[in-house]
Formats: C-alpha cells, sequence, structure tokens
C-alpha cells in the first residue's frame, strides 16, 4: 500500500467512531421521524402509511393548534435577538476592559447555564409563587399590591413569565462566546483608533463589533434555533399552560407523543423544526456573508 493511501485510511479509521456515533445519534433518528411522519402509529401496532395526511392535519387542524405555538417559539427568538444578544454583546464589551474582578464576574453571569434547567425551573416557580414569591413580596412592600398576579397562571402575563428565565439563562453563554471573540481582535487595532481620536464606544462600534461577525452569526443561529427547539423550562414552569396560552412546537410535541399516542403525528413536529432550524440556520448565514 502506498503513502498516501495509507495516511487517507490512518484518516478514516480515525474518524470512523465519530462518524458512526453522529449517524446513531442524530443522522438515524432524524430518518425514522421522516419514515413515522408518513404513518399513523401509536407505538403498539404497526405503522399504517398513510402520505402526506399527517402534514396537512398538522396545519389545518385547530385541536392542534400549531400555529400558536409556532408563534410562540418565533417570538421567543425575536425576543432573544433584541433583548438578549445585545444584553450579552454589552457585558462582553464592558468585561473585556480592564476591570477588577473580571474573572469572578465572567463566572457569576455564565453560572446560570451550568445549573440543571430543571433547578432552575423550580427556582422561578419559587420567584413567582403568588403567595410567599419573592416577586410579589417585593410589589406588596414596596406598596404595589394591585400590581401582584398570579403570574404563571395568568393567560395574560404567564407567556412573558416564561420567557424571562430562558432569556436570563442563556445570557451568559452568548457572553462568553462574544468575550472569546473580544479578546480576540488584534490589540494595535484598538490603539490606533484611540490614538486618532476614537473613544471607547466608537471602538467597539467600528473596529470590536464588525471584527466579531463571525461569533455574532453563531449567537444568533443559536439563539434563534434554541427557542424553535426550546422545551425543557417551558415543561418544568407551566407545561404549556394555561389553557396552552405558553405552547411551544416541543411542548405540543411531547403532549401527542406520550399523552395522546400519536407517534405519527409527533414525528411530522419534529420534521417540520428540523426543517425550521436547517432554513433559518441559512437565512442567518446568508444575512452575515461577508464580501470577499
Amino acid at each position: 500500500m502506498n503513502k498516501p493511501l495509507r495516511y487517507k485510511l490512518n484518516i478514516f479509521l480515525f474518524l470512523l467512531p465519530a462518524l458512526i456515533l453522529f449517524i446513531c445519534v442524530l443522522i438515524a433518528p432524524i430518518i425514522m421521524s421522516l419514515a413515522y411522519s408518513f404513518t399513523e402509529w401509536n407505538g403498539f401496532t404497526t405503522p399504517e402509511f398513510i402520505g402526506i395526511k399527517n402534514y396537512i392535519e398538522l396545519f389545518t387542524s385547530r385541536s392542534i393548534n400549531i400555529g400558536r405555538a409556532l408563534k410562540n417559539a418565533l417570538l421567543l427568538a425575536l425576543l432573544s435577538c433584541i433583548i438578549q444578544l445585545p444584553f450579552a454583546l454589552w457585558l462582553a464589551l464592558r468585561l473585556a476592559r480592564p476591570i477588577k474582578g473580571r474573572t469572578a464576574l465572567l463566572s457569576i453571569f455564565f453560572m446560570p447555564v451550568l445549573i440543571s434547567t430543571v433547578v432552575i425551573g423550580q427556582l422561578w416557580l419559587k420567584i413567582y409563587n403568588p403567595d410567599y414569591g419573592v416577586l410579589n413580596v417585593f410589589l406588596r412592600s414596596v406598596g404595589l399590591d394591585k400590581w401582584t398576579n398570579i403570574w404563571l397562571g395568568n393567560k395574560k402575563t404567564a407567556l412573558g413569565a416564561a420567557f424571562v428565565p430562558i432569556l436570563w439563562q442563556y445570557v451568559g453563554y452568548h457572553m462568553l462566546l462574544m468575550y472569546a471573540g473580544i479578546r480576540g481582535v488584534p490589540v494595535e487595532l484598538s490603539e490606533a483608533a484611540m490614538l486618532d481620536g476614537c473613544t471607547p464606544a466608537q471602538v467597539s462600534r467600528y473596529i470590536i463589533i464588525p471584527y466579531i461577525r463571525p461569533i455574532l452569526r453563531v449567537s444568533v443561529i443559536f439563539a434563534i434555533t434554541g427557542s424553535l427547539k426550546s422545551f425543557d423550562l417551558i415543561y418544568v414552569l407551566t407545561n404549556g399552560g394555561p389553557s396552552h396560552t405558553t405552547e411551544v412546537p416541543s411542548t405540543l410535541m411531547i403532549n401527542l407523543l406520550f399523552l395522546r399516542n400519536r407517534y405519527g403525528m409527533g414525528s411530522t413536529i419534529a420534521v417540520m423544526l428540523i426543517i425550521l432550524c436547517f432554513f433559518f440556520a441559512l437565512v442567518i448565514n446568508a444575512l452575515f456573508k461577508e464580501e470577499k
């Protein structure tokens, strides 16, 4: 065996375990979900092929109401882009400057990402508790009793109250990504700009932010696709209630799969989420495409 062929074989053998794991964990479930989405199956009997009837029912049935779930997920994605990411960028820009206790602050802001989502859900359930929750107790203590509310039980406030912990938890994640990108900006660029009379705000706007565009693109992709796939905190806090006000595609999918035993319809929602995530990833990549 000649040397180039042996070299390529060695590369293939090194990559083979990761390739097998990738196929088993990601590719195979996607193919199975796609196959089941064209069937009517309750999880016990033999799947019955029904073509695209699940897809038609998904977007026409009032009992499923995928429109409301998608609207909530897209609203969360929008809030992530206009609240979560700008705040994370502001924190990253501030912490990239020489300040006292920077390492401790980075750890503090990143800590919510490390905590289990179930624990965070229970924490916010206590904060929102209508009787002894910190939020209502604070409002009563400052004389704003009329503002107290059953935050997760009121249709008008449940969606916003459920979104707050999600936005809060992942600020530190995006902050750390952006901070790493900012620390990679050549110091010479910032120093030259300061010598030319630029203020720190101008340096951030015209040098640092354009330089970290690839990091910002990754953060936007993660924020939007993460919002479309959001499940755990919504499930812990409201489980889609009250009256499906906080329903998102993932909670609807779980409801169809395990409560109604509609594995075909649940797989249809899974396929729809995969397509949406790929679509938004392609759109964001196109929007952030740089001139060569």
